[in-house]
């Protein structure tokens, strides 16, 4: 078992941190609104610090919202990197991008310590369940040591590559995403435009070639008008905005993407920001 901390209690992070708890591990827990830090340690009897310096441990997982802050919470006087030991190691699970991936990776190794990008995909409901697939980017021999605590929440766990290849990964993965979401809105809204039982239509073809987790799992609240399951249409935004920028960068062409980042765009001017990914059904014109 490890001296753990976790930074960042959002919907992804409080319910990690958990299962690092039951795995035996001695978990510190930081969050920048304290109660919620209060509360993690009253249902899970670990510690909480009042700066990231102050929780970091032998290794330290963090879980927040984009580029700003991650850097926040890792460098500065208080950041995660100022508690840390030589050999200690953090473990970054934040969707972010790989040009922050290398630089944490740069100055950890400045300081002795070892880094991780180590984005995850399965939701909410992943991470409650502890069944997370992690994308993992850095050096081999860190990840070995890193790969039994990662495992206290994951069900799939791979390195990828130098620093930065989990972030691409995850790239790779939202491409997949939103693709995959945009095409079950459309088949949805034409097989009621055509008078088909939909639910009879995603039964059959979910037997077949078009078959796919977005399908089964959430044909039947798209169907039923129901968008608050899982990631929010704020946080892809902020996920496609990244990979397209990385896309410019490197030269991938992604019309595909691109268009379904716009529109989410208009769910969002729709008052959905808040609504999960899915919630592309809810741009297209009912059935009449």
């Amino acid at each position: 078992m490890a001296k753990v901390s976790f930074i960042g209690l959002g919907v992804m992070g409080y319910p990690m941190a958990g299962h690092l708890a039951a795995e035996g591990h001695e978990v510190c827990v930081y969050n920048r609104s304290p109660g919620k830090a209060q509360s993690w340690v009253s249902r899970f009897a670990g510690e909480f610090a009042a700066t990231p310096r102050e929780a970091a441990a032998g290794f330290v997982m963090t879980c927040v919202g984009n580029d700003d802050d991650l850097r926040s919470v890792v460098l500065g006087a208080d950041g995660a990197f100022a508690g840390m030991a030589p050999g200690a190691v953090l473990i970054d699970h934040t969707t972010a991008s790989a040009t922050v991936a290398r630089e944490l990776a740069v100055l950890a190794a400045e300081r002795e310590l070892g880094f991780l990008d180590a984005p995850v995909s399965g939701g909410q409901a992943g991470a409650e369940s502890g069944l997370l697939t992690v994308m993992v980017g850095g050096e081999a021999a860190i990840y070995e040591r890193a790969l039994p605590v990662i495992e206290a929440y994951a069900k799939m766990v791979r390195l990828m590559g130098h620093a930065g290849s989990g972030q691409l990964t995850k790239m790779v993965n939202q491409i997949c995403i939103g693709g995959l979401v945009q095409g079950l809105a459309e088949a949805l809204h034409f097989a009621q435009c055509a008078g088909l039982d939909a639910e009879g239509a995603m039964a059959v073809i979910s037997k077949g070639a078009a078959q796919s987790w977005q399908l089964e799992h959430r044909h039947a609240s798209m169907l039923a008008g129901e968008f608050g399951h899982g990631f929010a249409v704020d946080w892809m935004r902020k996920d496609l905005s990244i990979l397209l920028e990385e896309a410019r960068r490197n030269g991938a062409q992604l019309p595909v993407t691109a268009l379904v980042d716009q529109f989410y765009a208009d769910v969002q001017a729709m008052g959905g920001g808040r609504w999960d990914t899915s919630s592309l059904l809810a741009r297209l014109k009912p059935a009449k």
